[in-house]
């Protein structure tokens, strides 16, 4: 049976749940909607799906998250979905921050799931 090497564990364990930069958050899934930031717990910013997905409420910063694939960005006023499937689709999908401005960066083609 493989085992996962010390220096993945040490890496997977350093690992902050979220980073927020300005009026952007960076999170894995999204956030529990009306929660203040410093209250999220860790299984709702990797996990979370429908309360977040389906909320429209201003959180005070745009939530930048994956976990939810979606054929395209997903940009509502709150929130910007970035997981277009790429172990999947081939489409790997980063969003570019310039100053106030933003655009997106997609590698790989399309494939048939």
């Amino acid at each position: 049976m493989p085992s996962i090497p010390a220096s993945h564990v040490r890496l997977f364990r350093s690992m902050v749940d979220y980073v927020q930069i300005g009026d952007y958050l960076f999170v894995h899934a999204g956030i529990f909607p009306g929660r203040p930031l410093d209250q999220q717990q860790v299984h709702d910013l990797r996990w979370i799906r429908d309360e977040f997905l389906d909320d429209e409420r201003d959180h005070g910063v745009m939530v930048v998250h994956g976990h939810t694939i979606t054929p395209d960005v997903d940009c509502r006023t709150n929130r910007i979905g970035i997981d277009t499937g790429a172990y999947r689709s081939g489409i790997l999908t980063a969003l570019v921050l310039e100053g106030r401005a933003r655009r997106f960066l997609k590698t790989g083609e399309s494939v048939a799931a």
